[in-house]
């Protein structure tokens, strides 16, 4: 089950396509999906997550929780999505191209794929471009 909540006031666009489209990912990364939930708030609230819960004290446009047993995909995953609009204006690109990005962006950590090395990084942005090529809406 995949579930969209705000905490923000944000309304997500195409929610039957976007839950389609990341079935469609975990299938094709051989998982089976659990449940994941999307939490859409403003950057207050994920940097108040990223200090009591990481210890960190910076700005992120996601962080998520993973609770992914086995091929068994579940986790809790928080976007900002200030820090989406941004980014999105920074790199020239869609604000709903960036969106989907990061939203498959945690299903990606959650199938295995990491990004803190370079190696790591490629291999990730490869796969979001990939996913991303092949959405249908």
């Amino acid at each position: 089950m995949i579930i969209f909540n705000t905490v923000n006031g944000f309304k997500l666009t195409k929610e039957s396509a976007i839950s389609n489209w990341i079935k469609f990912v975990i299938h094709q990364e051989k998982k089976e999906l659990g449940e994941i939930n999307y939490i859409f708030c403003d950057d207050n609230y994920l940097v108040d997550i990223n200090n009591k819960e990481l210890k960190h004290n910076t700005l992120t446009d996601i962080i998520s929780f993973d609770y992914t047993v086995g091929i068994i995909i579940s986790g809790d995953i928080y976007i900002s999505t200030e820090r989406v609009q941004d980014n999105a204006i920074d790199l020239n690109v869609l604000f709903e191209d960036e969106l989907h990005r990061v939203i498959i962006h945690g299903v990606l950590h959650y199938c295995g794929y990491k990004d803190k090395t370079v190696d790591e990084k490629v291999l990730m942005r490869s796969k979001e471009d990939y996913y991303l090529s092949l959405r249908t809406f």
